[in-house]
């Protein structure tokens, strides 16, 4: 196998899709109803890009699972907080494919200056839950009933990743993407989650 974890590229759409369509058509684990097109998703992906890691793990050439940071919440105070998303292909499952995503990912978006991750978790799904607690995650609340899919109401857990000195302020700002790539952290990161895979 020749595996590698890398920045998306507009060339992987199609790969990404493939993993989260079935999610979106036949799951509540996410509550997204309808398959983007792949030029809508690509436009979303850029977005994301535009500050921080959409992360996507190639193995063989396919497109083995992927995870990205998104935006939280849009009030000011609030940017030091991100959400985290990871999803991996079936033929790709035991491979340690999502805890190869979320090492490259943390230490990524801690070096940009990231205080706390936040998973959010249709519950209950204890694959997941169990995931998120080997990382560290901790659950800080759950809403009961918050969305309706699959014609049944959906309970959504929160769970948390604090990543940096409690103690201390934050950085004055978020390093961007583009700053930190090409640089020895950025490779080093990438490196820690090819590390974590299981082949």
């Amino acid at each position: 196998m020749n595996p590698i974890i890398r920045l998306v590229e507009k060339r992987d759409v199609s790969g990404i899709l493939e993993i989260y369509a079935p999610f979106i058509l036949e799951t509540s684990v996410t509550f997204e109803e309808i398959v983007p097109d792949e030029a809508s998703f690509w436009e979303r992906i850029q977005g994301i890009m535009a500050e921080l890691p959409y992360l996507v793990c190639e193995i063989d050439g396919r497109i083995a699972g992927y995870a990205y940071a998104s935006g939280y919440r849009s009030r000011a105070s609030y940017r030091w907080s991100k959400e985290v998303s990871v999803y991996v292909h079936p033929d790709f499952q035991r491979m340690k494919v999502a805890g190869a995503l979320y090492t490259s990912l943390n230490q990524m978006v801690r070096y940009q200056g990231i205080a706390d991750l936040l998973a959010i978790i249709t519950m209950p799904n204890e694959p997941s839950v169990a995931f998120h607690e080997h990382f560290g995650y901790r659950k800080c609340g759950e809403f009961s009933k918050v969305g309706y899919k699959l014609n049944q109401w959906q309970n959504v857990g929160w769970f948390e990743l604090f990543l940096q000195d409690e103690s201390e302020a934050p950085k004055d700002r978020i390093i961007p993407l583009n700053e930190i790539v090409g640089l020895p952290v950025f490779q080093e990161a990438i490196q820690n989650g090819m590390n974590k895979l299981k082949l």
